[in-house]
């Protein structure tokens, strides 16, 4: 063995550190639709109910 044997797991930790790509930071939380989706509902009832009574009086 030559006496300037470099042991490769020294360099495999670096090298797979170096081609792994870092794990990218997580993206900012989006905010959550179900208020938007519930004010709709109450929209789209309200809009029947006043379609109905306009209809029927």
């Amino acid at each position: 063995m030559p006496e300037n044997y470099t042991d490769p797991s020294g360099n495999t930790e670096a090298f797979r550190a170096f081609a792994q790509p870092a794990e990218p930071a997580p993206a900012a939380a989006t905010p959550s639709r179900t208020p938007l989706v519930i004010g709709a509902a109450v929209v789209a009832v309200l809009l029947v109910i006043l379609v109905a009574w306009l209809a029927l009086s």
